[in-house]
């Protein structure tokens, strides 16, 4: 005949259940909270791969006007200075173009048409920069609309920035997510791209 538990191996046996749930639970929270880290963490590395190629479209964008502002007592220095800027900027922008693409087709898309139409709206006003007299007043640093339009740049500009949102709200759990809502460009990019010089 089988001898009846004591009060002592329950107790024992309960504890053990107690401690062994335990650990599972803490295990099971631990994991929980470092695939929920590994999430957040790449979904802010993707984030900020989207802003720092938006910046190297308006970098791109900003040489029309650093073009007119170039010294007028050192055109060859100029030339070199500002043909090396455009160099990098456009090595940027070769990057951010193949990289995005590999991440996410749409906006991808998004982003090669946004570059396609900078090259042709800001690069038309480099050519015409560069045939224009150097800025030697103080006056010269005020450039007008009339001058320098790019404003047709603003319906890819929002193109790309809607399709990095809804990107990024596909990466998100369905806890975090938010209603659709349209926001600003800088709101949605965490704030405004860094750039060299200012129209």
């Amino acid at each position: 005949m089988q001898a009846a538990p004591t009060s002592g191996s329950v107790v024992l046996t309960t504890v053990l259940s107690g401690a062994f749930l335990a650990a599972v639970i803490t295990a099971t929270i631990s994991m929980w909270s470092a695939r929920r880290k590994g999430r957040e963490d790449e979904r802010n590395r993707i984030r900020t791969a989207f802003a720092e190629a938006f910046a190297a479209y308006s970098a791109y964008k900003e040489l029309p006007y650093a073009i007119r502002r170039r010294r007028a007592d050192a055109p060859g220095e100029e030339r070199v200075r500002l043909s090396e800027e455009l160099r990098e900027i456009q090595a940027n922008l070769a990057y951010y173009v193949a990289w995005i693409s590999v991440e996410s087709e749409s906006v991808g898309a998004a982003y090669a048409n946004l570059v396609r139409e900078m090259r042709r709206v800001a690069g038309s006003a480099m050519h015409d920069a560069w045939k224009a007299q150097p800025n030697d007043s103080d006056e010269g640093m005020n450039i007008p609309l009339s001058v320098i339009d790019l404003s047709a740049l603003g319906e890819y500009e929002t193109a790309y920035l809607n399709a990095v949102r809804d990107y990024l709200t596909g990466l998100a759990p369905w806890w975090g997510r938010r209603l659709p809502f349209r926001s600003t460009a800088s709101a949605r990019l965490g704030g405004p791209p860094r750039t060299s010089t200012t129209p």
